[in-house]
């Protein structure tokens, strides 16, 4: 039986009402990764003396997360843990990776460019890796389509300083094959146009599909480089023309995100893989009120900058300062593409209520483990973010008594050791300035309750237990 044409109109206007409201494709992702650069070293988040606008108004446009932390202070383990979703000790990965380093990701990890691929996603890799550079570790082995940039760090070279032993040359790797053996300090000027070059041309190529742009910038880890069209820009120095030149880095990505009409389903993730390398000085960033920096399990080490953007899915203009990890990342994209997370164990955990604003979104980590150095458990924090527990070990520290290093070469660091745990409340006490343990045995109790939990899991070098029932072997 015919319907009658007023019902065939009625049944149109709804399927157009239902296409209006439907869920958008699967979204294109951005990860701009950043290298050393400090929790306050962009304007949003407290820089001083210069200005990241274009930074800014991603974040003005989207979601800070004041308490985003990385898994590890540290370049090759922090970026393990944003690209698996593990604990980087988990799946026996510590440090950062020399030239010489003969492992890497094993082929079993399921990489954030694996996990998207299941959906058709198109995926870049460009910049820094750090994840082993012999070519069954470099990322076309784990699910980018292409890759352009360094191996490892840009302090890896013959060049360094500081070197304490000859280090090879610094190639270039485009894909598999290495396409300029020997990057010399000019080179290192256009690294970071280079890098945002390759990233605008991987969008406009896949302007039609889903992508997937992992953009891991070499700066703004020494030694600094930048192009003539920021050299002396910001009038405060060399690190501030670098973050200026990263900042309109960000613009252009951006920008091309615009003019390809991809603005509205892009989902931009702003970060950094650690703190900011204090010993370097002026060459170095700033954690602003936290404590120590980069290779430490103090706030300044860990916790770095987030920004996130989304428009329609992430609320625009606002602030979290519930607790997230790097390991969260993962498995909260896994959720908004309905993706398949890998059979083995993860650590990370969908966060996706918290990205995007939901009433009353909690964390669900019971707490978070810092480790570092090889498989030391240094630190334990609530899943809330307000409790932290130092546990006793040995941290690099600058003495308040010592000149700032200069011109790019570094000052020594002292050590200094914790002999009992240290309780802080980060709610009140950002700083981590006052000890808190004596006055709180019961919380004390229940961080060292969840530090024996992932000492069966990964093990603990520090109170010497083995390395864990849940660790996996790196690929060899």
């Amino acid at each position: 039986m015919r319907q009658p044409l007023a019902a065939l109109l009625s049944s149109f206007a709804l399927s157009l009402s239902s296409l209006a409201f439907a869920a958008p494709a699967q979204p294109n992702i951005v990860v701009i990764f950043m290298d050393d650069m400090g929790y306050a070293d962009v304007s949003c988040f407290g820089a001083q003396g210069y200005q990241t606008p274009n930074i800014d108004r991603l974040a003005a446009q989207g979601r800070k997360f004041t308490n985003f932390h990385v898994a590890q202070p540290v370049c090759s383990a922090s970026r393990t843990a944003l690209l698996t979703g593990c604990y980087p000790n988990r799946v026996g990965i510590h440090g950062a990776l020399g030239p010489t380093a003969r492992h890497g990701i094993n082929s079993t990890e399921m990489t954030l460019a694996e996990l998207v691929k299941q959906k058709g996603y198109a995926t870049a890799a460009v910049g820094k890796w750090h994840l082993g550079s012999l070519p069954q570790f470099l990322p076309t082995k784990h699910g980018f389509d292409q890759y352009y940039g360094l191996p490892y760090s840009n302090d890896m070279w013959p060049y360094h300083p500081q070197a304490k032993k000859a280090f090879p040359k610094l190639p270039m790797i485009e894909n598999d094959q290495v396409v300029d053996p020997e990057v010399t300090p000019e080179e290192q000027t256009h690294l970071t146009t280079d890098y945002t070059t390759r990233g605008v041309q991987f969008i406009e190529k896949n302007k039609d599909k889903p992508f997937f742009l992992y953009l891991a910038h070499s700066m703004v880890h020494v030694p600094l480089f930048v192009s003539d069209k920021f050299k002396g820009k910001s009038g405060k120095g060399l690190f501030a023309d670098v973050m200026m030149e990263v900042d309109w880095s960000v613009g252009q990505i951006m920008e091309s995100l615009k003019e390809n009409g991809l603005e509205d389903n892009t989902w931009v993730i702003f970060t950094s893989d650690n703190g900011p390398w204090l010993s370097y000085g002026e060459h170095a960033g700033s954690a602003g009120p936290l404590r120590e920096g980069k290779g430490t399990c103090w706030e300044g080490g860990t916790r770095v900058t987030g920004i996130m953007k989304w428009p329609g899915k992430i609320p625009a203009g606002t602030t979290t300062d519930t607790m997230m990890m790097t390991i969260d990342v993962l498995p909260t994209i896994a959720h908004v593409i309905d993706a398949r997370l890998p059979d083995h164990p993860i650590d990370g955990l969908n966060c996706w209520p918290i990205v995007s604003g939901a009433a009353d979104a909690k964390n669900p980590h019971d707490f978070y483990a810092f480790y570092y150095e090889q498989n030391q458990l240094q630190a334990i924090t609530s899943g809330d973010g307000r409790w932290k527990l130092q546990l006793p070990h040995t941290y690099r520290s600058l003495p308040s008594d010592q000149p700032k290093a200069k011109d790019g070469i570094p000052v020594n660091y002292k050590p200094v050791k914790i002999d009992q745990p240290e309780l802080y409340d980060l709610y009140t006490d950002l700083s981590e300035s006052k000890n808190l343990a004596a006055q709180n045995p019961d919380v004390v109790a229940q961080l060292q309750k969840h530090a024996e939990t992932i000492r069966a899991e990964l093990g603990d070098s520090l109170t010497k237990l083995p390395k864990g029932t849940g660790t996996r072997e790196a690929g060899k």
